[in-house]
């Protein structure tokens, strides 16, 4: 397909920002910042700036406090020394005529005591989601959780509301509240995580209400112009999440109340896991919800050039955002717009430190600069 041609490679005015193209860097999870301060470095710096191309960059997930720790060294956004470090971020990617968003994340449940000085993770209820993760001592199992209190979760809502400020201290375009991939937000949603008879369990609108909480403490700091979202309505079987009869419903529930705040965007996944045999979930996410949003709609999960450009000729989507994709292409928008070939990712050095895997794929100019 021609340049000029790709809806993709189109400008988009996203609130107040003008984005250069609809190529989105989805939010991945790195793990390099391992240092005591889970501070981002200047590994963070080249890595970002090198895909200042994307119209937009989100970045990894971000925690709002130590109480959301999940894994190791992922980076956090609630001290002064990770304002200083993003500092460097945001600035390197607005030389490079960049924009980005911070994602604010809490692992929730999906995380160990390791993390937490020996104490039980928060999450909704005392259900364990039996999964694997990354402690410092290597692979582990999680375990029950801490059913939150009240008060904890009133306390949550203000980690989140300071981390959305250090994050505008920071230099950041706006803020993505990861309600999504089972983590805190989603196990909320959840009526497998959720087993609370209070006012954040039971019926959708109880289980909805901490995300609605958060976003509306972070609207105290950002226009709602700069604020997105992230869910996974179908997800199942995966990151301790499985889904209900009532799961569509209460993504449906969440999604149409979001049409009364003008957001940046709502960011959807496609299914992780063939859904087609389940017949309450949905297994094309974009195509069911651009109905129901009327606003600005982000897609992700498995897109390549021509399919991102099809949902958005199709009218399903207005962005796309492109993850695997963009660790080995820091050039993806122009790889698109010349129809240059795509260099491939290595699944080992996702979540290792260094700048292997990181930061040396080069561009496609620099690498046929290399061969020759």
């Amino acid at each position: 397909m021609k340049s000029e041609n790709q809806p993709l490679l189109q400008s988009f005015q996203l609130g107040d920002i003008e984005l250069k193209n609809r190529v989105i860097m989805a939010p991945m999870t790195r793990n390099r910042a391992n240092n005591d301060g889970n501070t981002p470095t200047d590994l963070h710096v080249e890595y970002y700036r090198q895909r200042a191309g994307a119209g937009l960059i989100i970045t990894e997930g971000s925690q709002v406090s130590s109480r959301a720790v999940g894994y190791i060294n992922t980076p956090g956004i609630y001290t002064e020394e990770q304002v200083a470090g993003w500092k460097k971020v945001t600035e390197a990617v607005h030389k490079e005529g960049g924009k980005i968003f911070c994602q604010l994340w809490h692992c929730g449940r999906i995380s160990h005591p390791k993390f937490h000085d020996g104490e039980k993770p928060l999450a909704p209820s005392a259900v364990n989601p039996e999964e694997q993760v990354f402690t410092p001592d290597g692979q582990e199992s999680t375990q029950e959780p801490k059913e939150m209190t009240v008060q904890e979760i009133q306390e949550t809502v203000q980690e989140f509301k300071h981390a959305a400020e250090m994050a505008k201290n920071a230099g950041f375009d706006g803020v993505e509240i990861h309600s999504s991939n089972g983590y805190l937000f989603h196990q909320f949603f959840n009526k497998n995580s959720n087993k609370r008879t209070d006012d954040y369990g039971g019926d959708k609108a109880n289980r909805a209400r901490f995300f609605f909480d958060v976003l509306e403490a972070i609207t105290e700091i950002w226009p709602e112009n700069r604020i997105g979202c992230r869910f996974n309505p179908s997800l199942n079987g995966v990151f301790g999440i499985t889904a209900t009869e009532d799961s569509i419903e209460t993504f449906d529930y969440i999604i149409n109340k979001l049409n009364a705040y003008d957001l940046a965007y709502v960011h959807l996944s496609e299914p992780f896991t063939d859904v087609s045999d389940i017949d309450y979930l949905v297994s094309e996410i974009a195509k069911h919800y651009r109905p129901i949003y009327h606003g600005n709609l982000m897609i992700n999960g498995g897109f390549d050039q021509e399919s991102g450009n099809a949902v958005i000729e199709n009218g399903n989507a207005d962005l796309v955002s492109y993850a695997k994709l963009f660790i080995s292409n820091p050039d993806l928008p122009n790889r698109f717009e010349n129809n240059w070939p795509m260099a491939e990712w290595d699944n080992d050095t996702f979540y290792t430190p260094g700048k292997k895997g990181y930061t040396d794929y080069p561009a496609y100019e620099e690498e046929v600069t290399e061969k020759s």
